[in-house]
């Protein structure tokens, strides 16, 4: 069998349509950042390899793929495949020729990911430069072998074939039909940024406010890890400009591939405090001066807030308890599957804010893009990483310390935002937590708060009443409470139980801020309030839920799952009796962006609930 270095020669090699070398974009769609952007868009070219369905085909047979396809990217291959092979998946080839935009020699260049589903190697110009595996994580490759003064070719092997250690994973069931908890889309499904380097970088920039009351002093600390990419040592002057008020950072000598920080703790006087309501941002920029000029600059908007919870167990914003209501969001979008356009991040903060909400949760870490956009909307997120559903006996050691490491990577990336609330480790692991659990949750959540101990650490459950009280979740500041009662069969079979079940919740961990951050339920068609799966049963059940909530003024917020429609795997019924496969219809938006009945029964009772009191005058 011919290696995947010989399969991307051949690729590279192979026949294709001229593709057009149109110049990388200087104008990223993420404004905050490293200055050196430019995307990778325009035209790309795709082929998808079906034949190569596992190990023991022979590159002869993958030569027989179809030709290229011009696309653009973000691009999900198989976004109009819905059957069982296309969520099992296949690997697919992404093209991409360009010219440098600068091309001395001094620089150096990177390609960043923002997501690609699932595993990526990638090449540039025949050499391999680097492999990555994740679907919802941005990551980072430097740019050998560079043409400077010609055309470069980039060339992107992506599989989208999953596996149980996998996030999510996907497993099999006795007839081998797949498991998973949303469709696998597989492509390049977010941005692609090539980033120069001149000589100094910045490594880690952090904007870290902190804001104890709505009256009290407001400081912000500034904080940037500058790293020397020369070959010789550099005096480096570190500077920023924090909405107008101008901050010396520092000077230091850093050594070749060294690293160095710089900190500085200011007052903001006057302060715009950053609430759902008055979603203020400062402009905050950074620059390192080196030998005769600027060698980098940092971007950061930022809003001065602060998110934790109280030793009674409420989640404060600003000092302030909250009772938050949202919904839940999934990157799926008809035609188009996980690869979600400019105008589609758009329209779904229009959507999220039309509702009265405050609160957005997905299984995994928005694209950096939704996360401005809700910086600038005033909406919180629960992000999280997709540690989803794990089988316990797959959560060898190597499988806790990848999991870790997105925890590890979504500080990294998202710290910045004012819209992130809560860093969650994870959804529904096993809830008698054994010790594999345990585990996880102590590493993950001591790396979190070692990264940033500003914000509070949680994770998602799974609700019902023999799991109120298990132990292994006191390293966790909150905990989400999945609430399907009166929906599953089960243990959860009876509603009345809810009432019940959350205060015992509460009592089991009164230190611990609680939100339900699932509820809902399946709804396709009209008929009778007691029958599952019709719309009149789903508006019921929204209505008692959110009745039930109300009556406790510990809750800290409720999150209905999901907003939208969304594809969830083969043969899903959803505990719904008359399903419609692949789809998950607990939305209260049709897949098609139309509102059910409960929609309009949610954005009543949301607009009606106070999420965050105003500050006393």
């Amino acid at each position: 069998m011919v290696s995947a270095a010989a399969a991307a020669a051949a690729a590279i090699a192979a026949p294709a349509a001229a593709q057009q070398v149109s110049p990388p974009n200087p104008r990223p769609i993420v404004q905050d950042g490293p200055s050196g952007r430019y995307m990778l868009d325009g035209q790309w070219l795709l082929r998808v390899d079906h034949r190569d369905r596992g190990a023991g085909q022979h590159w002869e047979r993958r030569r027989s793929m179809a030709g290229w396809s011009p696309v653009t990217i973000p691009n999900s291959w198989n976004a109009n495949d819905l059957s069982p092979s296309g969520f099992i998946g296949a690997p697919a080839w992404y093209r991409r020729d360009f010219r440098l935009p600068s091309r001395p020699r001094g620089l150096d260049w990177m390609v960043r990911f923002d997501a690609v589903n699932y595993r990526a190697t990638v090449w540039l110009n025949g050499t391999r430069i680097g492999r990555h595996a994740g679907g919802f994580i941005p990551f980072e490759l430097p740019l050998r072998a560079l043409r400077r003064g010609g055309v470069n070719r980039l060339v992107v092997r992506v599989d989208n074939r999953r596996l149980p250690t996998d996030f999510p994973p996907t497993t099999y069931t006795r007839t081998n039909e797949p498991r998973g908890g949303w469709w696998n889309y597989g492509g390049i499904v977010r941005e692609v940024y090539l980033r120069r380097i001149d000589r100094v970088a910045f490594d880690r920039v952090i904007v870290r406010p902190s804001v104890p009351c709505p009256t009290c002093r407001v400081f912000v600390r500034l904080t940037t890890v500058v790293r020397n990419v020369s070959g010789r040592p550099r005096r480096v002057r570190v500077r920023a400009n924090f909405g107008g008020l101008r901050v010396d950072l520092g000077r230091v000598t850093v050594r070749p591939g060294s690293r160095r920080t710089l900190t500085r703790r200011i007052p903001v006087f006057s302060p715009h405090l950053w609430t759902p309501a008055t979603p203020f941002l400062y402009p905050v920029s950074f620059s390192a001066t080196t030998g005769s000029g600027v060698a980098a600059r940092y971007v950061v908007h930022t809003g001065l807030r602060s998110v934790r919870v109280r030793a009674d167990g409420r989640l404060l914003l600003n000092g302030l308890p909250v009772n938050l209501r949202g919904v839940a969001v999934h990157d799926d979008i008809p035609g188009r599957g996980a690869a979600l356009s400019e105008a589609d991040r758009a329209a779904l903060v229009r959507q999220i804010k039309e509702t009265g909400s405050t609160l957005v949760r997905s299984h995994y870490p928005l694209s950096p893009a939704f996360e401005e956009l809700a910086d600038r909307a005033g909406l919180l997120i629960w992000s999280e990483v997709p540690v989803y559903r794990m089988n316990t006996g797959y959560l060898f050691a190597s499988t806790r310390r990848a999991a870790v490491d997105l925890v590890r990577t979504n500080v990294l990336d998202n710290e910045n935002h004012p819209s992130v609330a809560i860093w969650s480790i994870g959804n529904e692991l096993k809830d008698t937590v054994p010790g594999r659990v345990k585990q996880y949750i102590r590493s993950a959540a001591r790396v979190a708060k070692g990264l940033d101990p500003s914000r509070p650490v949680g994770m998602a459950i799974e609700g019902h009443p023999f799991a109120a009280c298990a132990a292994g979740y006191g390293p966790l500041n909150v905990l989400g409470l999945n609430d399907y009662f009166g929906w599953y069969d089960g243990q959860v079979a009876n509603a009345a139980d809810l009432s019940p079940y959350l205060d015992r919740m509460r009592a089991c961990h009164p230190t611990k801020a609680l939100l339900v951050t699932e509820f809902g339920a399946e709804a396709n068609r009209s008929g009778s309030p007691a029958e599952k799966g019709t719309f009149e049963f789903q508006e019921d059940f929204l209505k008692f839920h959110l009745d039930v909530f109300a009556t406790k003024p510990w809750l800290s917020g409720a999150v209905y799952f999901p907003l939208r429609e969304f594809a969830a795997r083969p043969g899903w019924d959803g505990g719904n009796p008359i399903p419609s496969p692949p789809f998950h219809q607990k939305g209260v938006l049709t897949y098609a962006g139309s509102a059910k009945p409960a929609y309009f029964d949610l954005v009543a009772a949301y607009r009606a609930t106070q999420q965050y009191p105003a500050p006393a005058p």
